[in-house]
């Protein structure tokens, strides 16, 4: 359902959302501390610039940032952004709903179910706790990896697993 490219913005945005406001960082840098491809993470950014979420800056100390606050991007900004709109509408009716096929019934289900999660959580609310809390935690966390890379002693404070 969250593809490759969501996850990646996702882990983007998150690193972004820890530094300095304004602070500027290119796709290149971003790619190093994440540990992603730096071709395949400028095609990333480069959604999130689209869709508005980043912005970018021209120039030698150019790169890009956040957009908007935190709170305003929700996991269904950012997979809308690198996946398409989610579409629930596949039978594309303008009957109304009683006289719906079943599949198109569970269809529009499923669709508001998975549109009022991801525009529920916020990237604030995923920053509060990144990694999750207790011994072994970041292992295998998809989101974690490389998060803490520009900063890896305050991740070792907090009790995080790193990572490389």
């Amino acid at each position: 359902m969250i593809g490759k490219t969501s996850l990646s913005a996702l882990r983007t945005l998150l690193l972004l959302a820890q530094q300095e406001p304004n602070a500027c960082w290119s796709p290149r840098r971003l790619a190093e501390s994440l540990g992603e491809s730096p071709t395949y993470l400028a095609k990333v950014v480069r959604h999130l610039v689209k869709r508005g979420i980043l912005e970018a800056e021209k120039g030698v100390k150019g790169g890009v940032r956040l957009a908007r606050k935190p709170a305003a991007v929700t996991l269904l900004d950012i997979v809308e952004a690198c996946q398409g709109t989610i579409v629930g509408d596949y039978c594309h009716s303008t009957r109304p709903e009683s006289s719906f096929c079943s599949f198109h019934r569970a269809a529009k289900e499923l669709h508001v179910a998975i549109t009022g999660v991801l525009g529920r959580w916020t990237l604030a609310e995923l920053m509060e706790n990144p990694c999750g809390r207790g011994e072994g935690i970041g292992l295998g966390c998809l989101i974690a990896r490389g998060l803490y890379a520009p900063s890896e002693g305050r991740a070792h404070e907090m009790g995080l697993e790193i990572w490389s």
